[in-house]
């Protein structure tokens, strides 16, 4: 099942799509949307009779994180070889704030304090409980789905400051979309990032160091795991600088595409 949030020029909703999606991530023409009442990560999927043409909507982030989004560095050892380091033995975590999260076609705005801003094309997992202390065997039952994320990291700030908070954090640096598959083996999932048009990202869920389930129990260790709460889990090799006016989409097998153009912030 697909759960988008969408607006029609009013209020932004959630509905469920329905309809056929391409081996690329595009929708059938005849895609539509059917309305849900309220937000199924707290009312559940309580259908309308409303129906509208995917065509006719404008996508939204399909979750809007509450309390935090976790992000997991290094998770692919092709890029932790291509940073310079070896890839490291636990997960390791970094904190992107909610206020960072944007959606489709929304812009990825270069901040004033950065002349490295670079794309990282993830499988983002959207937890549909609250919870701690998950078993890896059990994080089916935590799970709400998954999307598509960019975890847009200013690379220079991230060198400078060595912590990740700063590069990591800007307003628009973590879009999601196009929506939420609740319905998914992510076990071998092909991840594809293009750079106006041009492939610079080829890579593969299944080259993960640490996979979904050992992630959710390593960080549900640590802190308690909210309804919304978004987990990032890490980027393969390829990443690099993008600049104003590029267009980066992120497209992941089975779920679809994510597409951002990049411009100056005011």
């Amino acid at each position: 099942m697909r759960i988008a949030r969408f607006t029609t020029g009013e209020d932004p909703q959630f509905g469920v799509v329905t309809g056929e999606v391409d081996e690329h991530g595009i929708p059938d023409e005849d895609c539509v949307i059917v309305a849900l009442q309220g937000d199924p990560l707290y009312v559940g999927l309580q259908l309308t009779q409303v129906e509208v043409p995917l065509a006719d909507v404008r996508l939204l982030a399909p979750v809007l994180p509450r309390s935090k989004v976790i992000g997991i560095g290094k998770n692919y050892a092709a890029h932790a070889a291509e940073m310079g380091s070896e890839a490291p033995a636990e997960p390791l975590m970094f904190m992107k704030p909610n206020t960072s999260v944007s959606g489709p076609l929304d812009p990825i705005f270069y901040p004033r304090q950065s002349t490295e801003v670079h794309y990282e094309g993830e499988l983002a997992v959207v937890i549909g409980r609250i919870c701690r202390d998950v078993p890896a065997a059990k994080v089916a039952d935590v799970i709400h789905g998954y999307t598509v994320a960019n975890d847009v990291t200013a690379r220079d700030l991230q060198r400078s400051d060595v912590q990740f908070t700063r590069a990591k954090s800007f307003d628009s640096f973590c879009p999601l979309g196009p929506w939420i598959e609740t319905e998914l083996d992510v076990s071998d999932l092909a991840i594809r990032t293009y750079l106006n048009g041009d492939l610079v990202q080829d890579g593969t869920t299944a080259d993960m160091i640490h996979h979904v389930p050992a992630l959710i129990e390593y960080v549900s260790s640590v802190m308690t795991l909210l309804p919304g709460d978004v987990i990032l889990t890490g980027t393969p090799s390829g990443v690099g600088p993008m600049l104003p006016g590029d267009e980066v989409e992120v497209s992941i097998a089975g779920i679809g595409n994510l597409t951002n153009k990049v411009k100056l912030r005011d």
